[in-house]
């Protein structure tokens, strides 16, 4: 079994891929193995006390499902995308020597349909907070 373990092996052959095989089926056969002995070893006895929802100590008031304004949860989302577009910059910047002419131009038009979703959701009012 050690001889199919060597990293001596052609990689194109399928025994390339068996330590990989066995370390997911090692975690996955442990993860089943605590889940199920947790399951027959810890205790059993169910009342109110345990059952009801505990978070940090503090009791709970009311609904959780109170409405909420939809301008926060659309800000995060366009901080999130824009954030992500941001980071595209970084590669440019580290080789924008070796990309030339060619590289300047592929980001002037990456920031131009930057521009045009930030000027899209600039006139729809996604941002203003006064309503």
């Amino acid at each position: 079994m050690f001889y199919l373990l060597k990293t001596t092996l052609n990689n194109d052959t399928t025994y390339s891929y068996l330590p990989v095989f066995l370390q997911v089926l090692l975690a996955v056969g442990l993860v089943i193995f605590i889940v199920v002995l947790t399951h027959l070893l810890g205790p059993k006895r169910k009342t109110t006390d345990k059952l009801q929802n505990f978070a940090s100590g503090i009791e709970s008031h009311g609904d959780a499902r109170q409405p909420m304004a939809i301008k926060y949860f659309l800000t995060a989302i366009l901080f999130v995308l824009f954030d992500v577009e941001v980071i595209f910059f970084y590669p440019y910047a580290v080789n924008f020597k070796e990309l030339g002419w060619q590289g300047f131009w592929a980001v002037m038009m990456f920031v131009g349909f930057f521009l045009c979703g930030f000027t899209y959701i600039v006139m729809r009012g996604a941002l203003k907070w006064e309503d």
